[in-house]
């Protein structure tokens, strides 16, 4: 798994939202931001800032930028969930969900489910 570069908050945010959107013009990414909304000139900041750390491309239009992202929600949310267990359960993908059992909050539907998952990455790794 490649490691990406980690995200702020308010960068996270907008990714969240160009993920929502699949692609979307500045004025479209500002409208899904919720109130309080932070200043344009901000807004761009960090969608400039998304570009340099390469989660972010754009295609232009006269003198507008249409943004799309360049990693999929899926592939940024493997990679922080990657980070939770290397920083915090020490590798331990076992550790993770033991946490998550400790205090009940994971069902039985999905601990069935879990299990499942199990049994076909068992099957799929022989």
């Amino acid at each position: 798994m490649v490691t990406m570069k980690k995200l702020t908050a308010s960068e996270e945010a907008i990714m969240q939202i160009i993920w929502k959107l699949g692609q979307g013009f500045a004025q479209d990414i500002m409208s899904e931001i919720p109130e309080p909304k932070p200043p344009y000139n901000t807004t761009l900041s960090v969608v400039k800032a998304l570009e340099r750390k390469g989660y972010v491309g754009h295609d232009t239009f006269g003198k507008a930028n249409r943004y799309y992202p360049l990693v999929s929600k899926e592939d940024y949310s493997r990679s922080l969930l990657g980070r939770v267990v290397s920083n915090y359960f020490n590798n331990s993908l076992s550790s993770l969900v033991s946490a998550f059992t400790a205090d009940h909050s994971i069902s039985e539907k999905e601990l069935k489910e879990l299990e499942r998952l199990v049994k076909e990455a068992k099957r799929q790794n022989k």
